[in-house]
Formats: structure tokens, C-alpha cells, sequence
């Protein structure tokens, strides 16, 4: 059937098409020079309308396409339109029913998604968003018309929705689920810990994405949050023991570690090891070697006796070496040297021997060749990396001797050699579940130790546990980049955030929580305090008002109660603690670094030496042009990492902190806190 203009509308309409042919599935409109298809699958809607002298049918498309056809005479142009239509609406009839098929049996599947019993990960969402797209792509009709047909609207609306709104659709799910989890096993999350585990922690427990990250803020219950974990991995079946891998920064923590899984739950199976350790597993099970680790590693009077022995060899033998060692020291570090034969002072070698270590430790991080290390710095500094380089080739050498004369392995190349054998594919991971504790200390290194076992088998999901705000050991390698954008190095997952603190109180929380933020790169969290705290819980003490302020606690200080002094360094100890026993011998004190007293708890905080100059705190860029090269980028905000280690000192206390300022050389950080509403006191 034919639809055509006639002679005068065709010549007075000057339209490209002049006529319409009903065709088994569509019509084709054309003209003298044009002709267009239109298969009913991609026809919206068909309309006529009648103009001052003939008729107009009008033919809708996608993307608001519409073609025209003029100049028709009307009577026929209606006859036209009625009969296709009949053609057009029987066709979509026979067509809506296959839709209704195929649209039932996806909103089935989309119910069989969200009724699953456990967690449903985004990764899972991609999938199914992937087979609707693929279904309605395959719908003989046309999606803007589904809702026309009443058996297609109801199940089209659903997979509509999942399809544009599959996020927001699944968080709901997932929150609905969680709290049903948290109704149903409440018992386990009432006992697994000492306490209950609250809100937050439940709900990082039982979150099911691929990669999770926990910002467990200091004091917040983090490894109660990992033994639950651990529990209820096994508590819904999702692992056997030997599925889950824990693990630690350090042999004392993963030791602790073990110690409360199998108190809290029981189990022996479970081993939270460190990554060294690990990397010795891996390579013991990867390969036919028995690697040992080098007795070096866990002697540092010997590591520092090795280096500083043969930096003097080299000074000694080659007077270029001397003069390029004189440099670096002396114009660059501005350290002070005797003149002549520098290198045999006992004092400056005592002094470098933790640089040389620390050195040497980021260079064998690194464990590429010379000529990449130097290829990947910056290039402004690339010429000086290259000399310092140089001069430390003699005792990367030397340590590489020493590691093959005793026959072992030093951390990193653990490391290295078991990332080598898990990209060859000759050790499958049998782990399911990765859970790491103190993650904000994860260098580079460790973190493609991580990626390596998770290609290794890909349904293993990550538990990372940690907090960008404590932050501190950057100088070791830690990238804080890869907590901040975890997700970006990790894959698609979750952020959970542990918003209680049971370790200080409000008025402690409120200045270190609005000090530490004031960097923008560090992750905005809430972190309450279950206790309130007086104006007086955090105060500014002049330095010199220490020892007035030990008799003043001693008054009230219970014997169990603890009192921690913390430093910027070590030789800061004040030389008023060689007395503390005999005049105060109930006062329950310590001292450490600051560093070493993360994890660390006090019932009351003094923290010492906020001053300016060479010791003072916040500590003053030392950092060698080997650092600079070989260490990760610091993030972008004056005294960052400094500001993360004032707010570690800060958050050991329970009940009160003193910060103790020079009052000629006060600290910048001084004001900074004057200004966050921390009193000056004038004595203790």
C-alpha cells in the first residue's frame, strides 16, 4: 500500500519526500532524490494531522527524530494512516509479548539478586547491569514505548531502575541486609569482644565489598574490628581457617594479634603474620629454595658496624670517594666535619650510620638497577641523585656480599623475590580473605605484594583497617596515598568509617581532630568521644614548669594510672627522669619517642620540646636528595607528617595532656593550637 503527494502539493511543498510504502515491518518514505527506512522497531509514534489544503503524516523517532511526509491528499492520507496504524499497533502487539518474556525473566533474576543471603558486592551490580543492557538491546521494541503495554510496564520499570539507579538501589539493599545481620547475630556481636561492638564496627564487619577500607580513628577498637571479622567469616561459612590471611606490621603485632583470635574466638588455624613473613612462605612454597633472613636485619649494631666500616674503606682507598662523601655531609646535610681524615671521627660515624642504614634500606626498596633508580627521580634533581648514588654503589655491593656469604635474604629482597614468583605463577594463593592492620603504614612495596596475591585468585577480597591520620612513617616508605586513594590502587569497594572513641574524651578529641584537619589532603571523618572533658584536659605548659607539674600529678596520680612524657627524639629525655624514682616512687611514668609510642595508651600525656631550631617540633626537613628521589611524595600542606605525629602524641591520653613550649623558641604549631582554643597556662 502507497502513499503519495499529489502533483500540485508535491511542487508546492518542495519537501524531500513525497511518498510513504507500507512495507512488511515498516514503511519507506521517499522522494526524487531521497528515500528513508523506517522498521517499525524503531518507530515511536505515527500522527496525522490536516493542513489548510492537504494532509501531513508524521513519523517520530529516537533521539527526537522526526520525518515528515507533505502535500498528500487528505481523504487518502487518513485511509493511509488508519490502515497502518491497524499494521503498526497488530505488529507491536506480537511484539509486546516476547518483551513481556524476556522482561520477566530479567526482573526474576533482579529479585533472585537482591534476595541473595549475603552481601552483594558492586563489582556483582556491574554484571547485571551488563545483562540488561544486553536484554533490552535485544527487545524488538523500542525501550521509550515498553510503557505502553501494561504487562511490560511493572517489570520494565524495575530493570530500568537498576539499570540508572543500580548504585543508590544497591546501597539500600546492602543497609537493608546489614541491619537484619545485625538483628539476627546479635549474640555474636555482643561477645565476640571484651565489649559489645557498636554501630560502626558491626557494620565494617559485615561489609562484602571486594576492597573495604575501615578509617578506624585512634582509640576507635580497631582490632576488635579485625577479630570480628575474622569471626564472622567463619561464623557465616564465608572461609575455612586457612582461607583468611592477617596481617601486621610487626612480629609484636601479629603475635598480639594471634593471642586475641584465639582467645576471643577460639581458633588456632588462623595466623596473622607479618608481610616479611609472608614473603618467606611464598617463597619457600614457590620455589625448591629454604631462604633465611639475614641475621643483619635484626642486628643493628652489626648492620651500622658493616656500613661504616666499609664507607671509611672507600674514603681511605680513593680520595674522589673521600671528597664526594665531604660534599654530601658537608654542604648538603650542613653538617659540621674535622678537617683531614673526616671519616675516622668516631662521633660523625656514629651520626650517619642510621642514615647510610637508611639509605641503603630505600635503595634495596627500590630494587631496580642504579641506572633506573636514577632514570625515575625527578629530573631537576637527577644530577645530584646520580652522584649520591655513586657514592653508596660501594656499600650496596658490600651489603649484597654480606647477604651472600651468610647465604639469606634481607626484607626486601624477601619481598621482591616473593612478588617474582606469584607473577610466574608458581604459588596460588589459597587465601580468600586478606585482612591488614595498621594500613596507613603500607609502602609500595607491600602494596604490589597485595595486588600480586589478589591476581592470583580473583574473588580474594581485601580488609584493610587503618587511619590516614596517623600517618608517621613516611621516612620508612609508607605511602599515605594509597590509604587517601585506596580504591584508585585496590579496585571498586566500600569506605567504613569507626566514628567512637574509647580511649579520650571530648575536649582531647575536639582540638587534635580540628588540628589534624586542617591539612585538606588528610580524609574528613567524625571520630566522638564517649566522655567529657574540661577546658583543662589539654593545656600549654612552659617548658621549664615539668618538674612542678610531676610533683602536682604525684599528688593525685594513682599508681595505676600511667604517665607518658613523649619527644621528638630520643636524646630529648629529660635529665629530671633519672631522679623520678626516688623522689616520685608512686608515680607510674615513661618516656618514649613519639613514634614508638604508637598503639600505644596513658591516662595522662606530656609532650615535650615544642620549640624552634634543630630539635625542635615540628621537626625541620632534613631530608637527603637519596629521600627525595627514592621516598614517596609528601602530600602538599606545611609540616603534614609532623602535624600527624602531634596528633599521635595527643590521642594517647585518656585524660589530660600538657604540651610543654619554649617560651623564647616557641613552636609554630604553639599558636596554631592557642588558636584551636588551647589555654596558655602559666604554671602547673
Amino acid at each position: 500500500m502507497e502513499l503519495k503527494a499529489t502533483s500540485m502539493g508535491k511542487r508546492l511543498a518542495q519537501h524531500p519526500y513525497n511518498r510513504v510504502r507500507l512495507l512488511a515491518a515498516g514503511v519507506e518514505v521517499s522522494g526524487d532524490r531521497h528515500e528513508y527506512l523506517i522498521p517499525f522497531n524503531e518507530l515511536l509514534n505515527i500522527s496525522c494531522r490536516r493542513g489548510m489544503v492537504w494532509g501531513e503524516l508524521e513519523f517520530l523517532l529516537p533521539d527526537s527524530k522526526v520525518v515528515r511526509l507533505h502535500g498528500t491528499e487528505w481523504q487518502e492520507t487518513q485511509r493511509f494512516y488508519h490502515y497502518l496504524l491497524q499494521a503498526w499497533q497488530t505488529w507491536s502487539a506480537e511484539m509486546s509479548a516476547i518483551c513481556v518474556e524476556v522482561l520477566t525473566e530479567l526482573k526474576q533474576a533482579i529479585d533472585r539478586f537482591g534476595e541473595q543471603d549475603r552481601w552483594i558486592p558492586r563489582g556483582e551490580l556491574q554484571a547485571l547491569r551488563g545483562t540488561i543492557a544486553k536484554q533490552f538491546a535485544a527487545l524488538p521494541l523500542p525501550l521509550a514505548r515498553l510503557t505502553e503495554f501494561s504487562d511490560c510496564r511493572e517489570p520494565y520499570q524495575v530493570c530500568q531502575r537498576w539499570l540508572e539507579q543500580g548504585e543508590a538501589a544497591l546501597r539500600q539493599r546492602n543497609r537493608d541486609w546489614t541491619a537484619r545481620m545485625l538483628e539476627q547475630h546479635h549474640d555474636f556481636f555482643a561477645s565476640v569482644e571484651t565489649s559489645p561492638l557498636n554501630a560502626s564496627q558491626c557494620e565494617a564487619v559485615v561489609n562484602g565489598e571486594d576492597a573495604v577500607l575501615v578509617l578506624a580513628g585512634a582509640g576507635s577498637g580497631k582490632t576488635s574490628v579485625l577479630v570480628a571479622r575474622a569471626g564472622w567469616l567463619l561464623r557465616r561459612r564465608l572461609a575455612a581457617p586457612e582461607q583468611i590471611l592477617l596481617l601486621a606490621f610487626g612480629r609484636q603485632a601479629a603475635e598480639e594479634m594471634n593471642d586475641r583470635i584465639q582467645a576471643r574466638l577460639g581458633v588456632a588455624d588462623i595466623q596473622a603474620r607479618t608481610f616479611h613473613a609472608l614473603a618467606l612462605h611464598i617463597i619457600r612454597e614457590g620455589s625448591s629454595k629454604q631462604p633465611v633472613v639475614s641475621k643483619l636485619e635484626g642486628d643493628t649494631a652489626a648492620r651500622h658496624a658493616l656500613l661504616i666500616a666499609v664507607w671509611r674503606q672507600q674514603c681511605d682507598e680513593k680520595k674522589a670517594q673521600a671528597n664526594g662523601w665531604r660534599q654530601w655531609l658537608r654542604d648538603e646535610l650542613e653538617w659540621e666535619l674535622p678537617e683531614g681524615h673526616f671519616w675516622q671521627d668516631d662521633r660523625l660515624a656514629k651520626r650517619l650510620a642510621s642514615r647510610l642504614d637508611r639509605w641503603l634500606g630505600l635503595m634495596r626498596m627500590h630494587g631496580g638497577a642504579q641506572a633506573a633508580m636514577i632514570a625515575e627521580v625527578p629530573e631537576e634533581v637527577r644530577e645530584l641523585f646520580s652522584k649520591r648514588v655513586k657514592l653508596m654503589a660501594p656499600l650496596l655491593k658490600a651489603w649484597k656480599s654480606a647477604l651472600k656469604e651468610e647465604g639469606a635474604l634481607d626484607f626486601s629482597g624477601l619481598i621482591h623475590q616473593a612478588i617474582a614468583i606469584l607473577d610466574k605463577g608458581r604459588f596460588i594463593s589459597p587465601w580468600k580473605h586478606i585482612l591488614v592492620d595498621e594500613f596507613q603504614d603500607i609502602s609500595p612495596q607491600r602494596a604490589a605484594l597485595l595486588t600480586a596475591l589478589r591476581q592470583q585468585n580473583a574473588r580474594t577480597t581485601l580488609f584493610a583497617v587503618g587511619d590516614d591520620w596517623q600517618a608517621i612513617y613516611r621516612f620508612s616508605g609508607a605511602e599515605m596515598s594509597l590509604t587517601t586513594a585506596f580504591h584508585q590502587a585496590f579496585g571498586d569497594g566500600d569506605r567504613c568509617v569507626l566514628d567512637t572513641t574509647y580511649r579520650f574524651n571530648d575536649r582531647i578529641g575536639d582540638i587534635a581532630n580540628r588540628f589534624v584537619q586542617q591539612n585538606p589532603h588528610q580524609l574528613r571523618k567524625p571520630l566522638n568521644s564517649l566522655t567529657k572533658g574540661t577546658k583543662k584536659a589539654i593545656g600549654l605548659l612552659p617548658q621549664e614548669q615539668l618538674e612542678p607539674l610531676l610533683n602536682k600529678l604525684s599528688g593525685y596520680a594513682r599508681a595505676d594510672e600511667r604517665v607518658l612524657l613523649l619527644a621528638r627524639y630520643h636524646h630529648l629525655r629529660p635529665e629530671v627522669l633519672d631522679k623520678a624514682k626516688t623522689r616520685w616512687p608512686k608515680l607510674n611514668l615513661d618516656f618514649m619517642t613519639i613514634h614508638a609510642s604508637k598503639g600505644q595508651q596513658a591516662d595522662f600525656v606530656i609532650l615535650l620540646g615544642l620549640q624552634t631550631g634543630k630539635e625542635g617540633f615540628p621537626a625541620p626537613a632534613r631530608e637527603s636528595v637519596i629521600e627525595v628521589g627514592l621516598l614517596p611524595q609528601p602530600d602538599d600542606f606545611p609540616d603534614a607528617e609532623e602535624r600527624r605525629l602531634a596528633y599521635v602524641a595527643l590521642t594517647r591520653a585518656r585524660q589530660q595532656v600538657w604540651m610543654l613550649y619554649d617560651r623564647e623558641r616557641p613552636s609554630p604549631f604553639v599558636e596554631q593550637f592557642r588558636q584551636l582554643g588551647v589555654p596558655l597556662l602559666r604554671k602547673a
